[in-house]
């Protein structure tokens, strides 16, 4: 509950609403939004899931996992588009669009809607990635129907006011302003540009105070219109609804949208053919670093082996190979990490590091060199177990609340997995042996492909 008292409080507080007053409904509403803001517990595995295909009277198509143990539905929903369809110039719409959409709607302006969101005690939200805009929904039993009114009004009407405009670009340029003078940030972006250049990912997502400024209500409108649309929507409920509930309530939602994207193709992108490092020079008493090249996309055969390794290099925390070679036999950095993500024209194996100027070449000589063993030798039998043991066993964390199932089945949609892969995804993981991680990390690790980025004041030496 307190997620919602103090986020909702930031909201109204710049809007000028008193404290006394919010607090007030806060804590009237405590008891009935308190079932969604604990993201109510669940208590059917993934294994034991009974995933219904519903199809509305107008076509529209979403999965459904009942559960009428609490008077909770939670939606998870999402369009193919995201950040790489933002304008030219005009790099940070869907981000916008995303935060104004509980800005008003309708008849309501921002104070309005924010006050009938929370008699209601209704949660929504909106993300913007390079790929996909999506969101979440979630309500009470006994508040479905308002509630659902409520949203679909932020869907098709949202009403993009120009004091809420202002008020989310300020909140948007505070940040970015943030982020120029944080290391973390300024690699990341500076890898991105140079990995993914001449490529729509190369754009920052939240855009730059230069084209933040440029982008008006018309910009966002014209966005909303093009990419929320009925043919790449994908959406999941999970709780107390029924397939004939579900069905016309999802024309109510959605019914009224653009029968077809007006998405733009996006080409897959071109990797440097060579490994590059890029320093960026800022005055800070630690180097941070991001390395990283092409891997696998999310069908290619070889990605769950390469889940599973990169597990091993870098995703397991202090049971990973950098960490053990980086931070405990050396005493190089706190901490050091790879991850592997898959976008729909790029995949990318990437890792961070983050130590004393002085020693982040070393750091990063060390992770190469870590890297290139791996490729040449491959991990330890036990490395593969302990890998596999800890990514099959974690699996049901994922599944132990109505949002977070909504979220996983939601993902499984948007990447084409199928309705087999929730209960197949551990099998998959336990049938990879360790010959299959040694080929795969000759095929994916490329130390000399690395595109590195350093911001701080590495030394010469």
């Amino acid at each position: 509950m307190m997620t919602l008292v103090t986020n909702n409080f930031s909201r109204l507080n710049r809007r000028g609403v008193g404290m006394r007053t919010f607090l007030g409904r806060a804590v009237a509403s405590l008891v009935t939004a308190g079932a969604i803001l604990a993201s109510a517990p669940f208590q059917t595995t993934a294994s034991a899931m009974k995933i219904q295909d519903v199809t509305s009277p107008g076509g529209i198509k979403a999965w459904l996992v009942e559960e009428h143990g609490l008077p909770l539905m939670a939606m998870r929903f999402g369009f193919k588009g995201g950040a790489s369809q933002d304008p030219v110039g005009k790099e940070g719409v869907a981000n916008l669009l995303t935060i104004l959409m509980d800005e008003g709607a309708g008849d309501m302006n921002a104070a309005a809607y924010q006050e009938r969101m929370e008699e209601l005690a209704m949660k929504m939200g909106f993300e913007a990635g390079r790929d996909t805009l999506s969101g979440t929904f979630q309500t009470l039993t006994d508040n479905r129907d308002a509630a659902i009114d409520l949203f679909k009004l932020a869907l098709t009407q949202p009403r993009f006011d120009v004091d809420a405009i202002a008020r989310m670009k300020a909140s948007v340029a505070s940040g970015l302003s943030f982020d120029a003078k944080d290391p973390n940030k300024v690699a990341a972006r500076a890898w991105n540009e140079t990995a993914f250049a001449g490529h729509p990912y190369a754009r920052p997502v939240r855009g730059t105070p230069e084209t933040l400024a440029a982008i008006g209500a018309e910009d966002l409108e014209a966005y909303r219109k093009r990419i929320f649309a009925k043919d790449t929507l994908r959406v999941t409920v999970v709780g107390d609804v029924t397939a004939e509930e579900l069905g016309p309530m999802l024309d109510n939602i959605f019914g009224e949208l653009s029968t077809k994207s007006g998405a733009l193709e996006i080409k897959p992108v071109a990797f440097p053919e060579k490994g590059q490092t890029k320093v960026i020079e800022m005055n800070v008493p630690q180097s941070v670093a991001q390395f990283g090249h092409a891997a696998f996309a999310r069908d290619d055969k070889d990605f769950i082996p390469s889940y599973i390794l990169n597990y091993i290099i870098g995703g397991g925390g202090f049971n990973s190979r950098l960490m053990e070679e980086v931070r405990e036999k050396r005493g190089l950095a706190y901490s050091v990490y790879s991850y592997v993500a898959p976008y729909e024209q790029a995949s990318i194996f990437l890792g961070g590091v983050a130590t004393k100027n002085e020693e982040i070449n070393q750091s990063l000589e060390v992770i190469r060199g870590v890297l290139q063993r791996i490729a040449d030798e491959g991990p330890s039998q036990v490395e593969v177990d302990n890998a596999k043991q800890y990514l099959t066993g974690s699996y049901a964390l994922r599944f132990d609340s109505s949002s977070k199932i909504a979220s996983q089945l939601f993902w499984v949609q948007m990447e084409e997995l199928g309705k087999a892969y929730i209960t197949d995804r551990n099998s998959l993981i336990e049938s990879v042996t360790l010959d299959d991680i040694k080929r795969v990390a000759k095929r994916l690790l490329k130390p000399d492909n690395l595109i590195v980025t350093i911001v701080g004041q590495p030394s010469k030496s």
